[in-house]
């Protein structure tokens, strides 16, 4: 009896890592692609292939067939540092864009049975987000199209990509929107690594008693998701038969200074909080799950404290490897 098979496009990263082994829990046979192996162990896929889906002839090469799901995570991403200077910006939409455009079509080429594109809460306008308290990302408001950066600019056009795609050519695509994932075996240093990792990050190099950088008043709220819970919604909604776009977040919202006293209070550290100059993107944004509530009955369970708790033992296990 032949196995369901999956494809994970971008299973090097810290996503689709965490989607392969899932996906190989369940029984399926997985081929994972990216430009690189995982940072942090190695891959559970089947088969890993490394290569650049930029490029159309690996593209065909390795979308060979009708995969019964094929997830393209793959893109030019990484943390504010990254994402929010401005000087990656060219780099950031040829990348993805060029990247989408290629899966897309080798999908329907290859009469693939289910897509599933990971796009942003950066698609948001960032009109709705200048309030810290109160930000609007239901997912109705990516319209008029506004979004805070060319990452979220990249990420609404190529949602489009695949709604397209879904509509002439009678592709069954999913499109969720990805709101600030994080937890062990993601990046956490080097200039992309997300807020929760950096904030883990410095506080366990940090002295009791010393002092953490962060970037900006630390008044600007978000929400985090803890790993395994996005991979959850995104199976339910891959395997579902509702198209989206819809948020996959949390709705637990912290400032990043509540966040920084949260690690503090794991860590048993007091630090003293120094504020300076940094891209820090809007001011407001928490998931709204409304949407996903309704049409999937899922609502994450897992609390912003005990996902922190597992990145910050695994951050400090990093950083003691790396001076061993």
């Amino acid at each position: 009896m032949l196995k369901t098979t999956a494809l994970v496009c971008g299973a090097g990263g810290f996503i689709g890592s965490h989607l392969v082994r899932r996906l190989k829990l369940d029984g399926f046979w997985v081929r994972g692609i990216d430009l690189k192996m995982p940072d942090y162990g190695d891959s559970e896929a089947d088969e890993f292939v490394v290569g650049d889906l930029r490029q159309q002839d690996f593209c065909a090469r390795v979308i060979d067939r009708g995969f019964h799901e094929v997830y393209q995570l793959a893109a030019d991403m990484g943390g504010a540092g990254y994402i929010f200077t401005g000087q990656h910006d060219a780099d950031i939409i040829h990348n993805s864009a060029t990247i989408n455009l290629n899966v897309a079509d080798l999908c329907r080429r290859r009469a693939v049975g289910r897509v599933f594109f990971s796009s942003s809460a950066c698609v948001y306008p960032a009109v709705n987000q200048q309030n810290p308290d109160n930000p609007n990302c239901v997912e109705s408001s990516a319209y008029p199209a506004s979004p805070d950066s060319e990452y979220g600019w990249e990420k609404l056009i190529s949602e489009r990509l695949f709604q397209s795609y879904g509509r002439n050519y009678a592709m069954t695509c999913r499109i969720a929107r990805y709101h600030n994932i994080f937890g062990p075996s993601g990046t956490w240093d080097g200039g992309r690594e997300k807020v929760p990792a950096a904030i883990c990050r410095k506080v366990a190099q940090a002295a009791h008693g010393g002092e953490i950088e962060i970037w900006g008043d630390g008044r600007q709220t978000r929400s985090f998701l803890y790993i395994d819970e996005c991979i959850e919604g995104t199976l339910r909604l891959m395997r579902s038969g509702f198209a989206g776009p819809v948020n996959i977040g949390s709705e637990e919202m912290v400032s990043i200074n509540q966040l920084v006293d949260m690690v503090c209070d794991i860590a048993g550290k007091r630090l003293h909080k120094r504020h300076v100059a940094g891209p820090t993107g809007v001011r407001g944004r928490a998931s709204d799950n409304r949407l996903i509530a309704e049409t999937l009955d899922w609502q994450p369970t897992q609390s912003l404290m005990a996902g922190l708790e597992k990145t910050y033992a695994w951050v400090e296990s990093q950083l003691l490897r790396r001076a061993a």
